[in-house]
């Protein structure tokens, strides 16, 4: 006997409208490479460092809640 667990994958869907409208143009939104069940933010071409982009929207957490 082998139980299959259900496992839920984000999709596009998912993601409420004004976060795709808020993303840079350069950057997208693909599976992560990190967790399959989850989307990952990638950058299309190099993003220079210091580049800020926004605005948030969101609860911003600490690095021990993260």
């Amino acid at each position: 006997n082998t139980t299959e667990s259900a496992v839920t994958v984000e999709t596009l869907d998912d993601v409420p409208e004004h976060v795709l409208r808020g993303l840079p143009e350069d950057v997208r939104l693909f599976p992560s490479a990190v967790d399959e069940t989850r989307l990952g933010v990638w950058a299309t071409k190099s993003i220079l460092k210091g580049k800020k982009f926004g605005p948030f929207v969101g609860d911003k957490k600490k690095r021990s809640q993260v």
